[in-house]
């Protein structure tokens, strides 16, 4: 379980380390390229939002990646997914506003429930 656990954490933290560091780095062809792809109209978020966003995903993302255990066991990496997962029901009404698929952030809500789950002190 325990490997199973981390490989999730692994994807979950590449996923938001990219997303993040994208939304700050380039955000002006990620709004580009998601203005053409999705039928939703203009992408309304704004630079500043954008760049709080990703420095937030990326906060979480480092949290899910450290593996550094100062406090009770596991809990940073806990607090880390709780705050990915709310970012993702954010991200989910986001889009569902915008009549788009919210798959994406559903599957990644539950990917840091099943890590917060998993590491929940037995």
């Amino acid at each position: 379980m325990n490997t199973l656990l981390w490989f999730t954490q692994i994807i979950l933290g590449g996923v938001f380390l990219f997303t993040g560091f994208s939304k700050i780095v380039a955000y002006s062809q990620v709004v580009r390229t998601m203005s053409a792809r999705l039928k939703g109209g203009p992408v309304v978020m704004s630079r500043g939002l954008a760049a709080l966003v990703g420095a937030a995903e990326i906060a979480g993302a480092v949290g899910v990646l450290l593996p550094v255990d100062m406090w009770p066991p596991h809990l940073l990496l806990r607090l880390a997914c709780v705050w990915l997962a709310l970012l993702m029901i954010g991200a989910g009404i986001y889009h569902a506003r915008r009549k788009e698929a919210a798959t994406p952030s559903v599957v990644l809500l539950l990917l840091a429930l099943f890590i917060i789950v998993g590491r929940m002190p037995r």
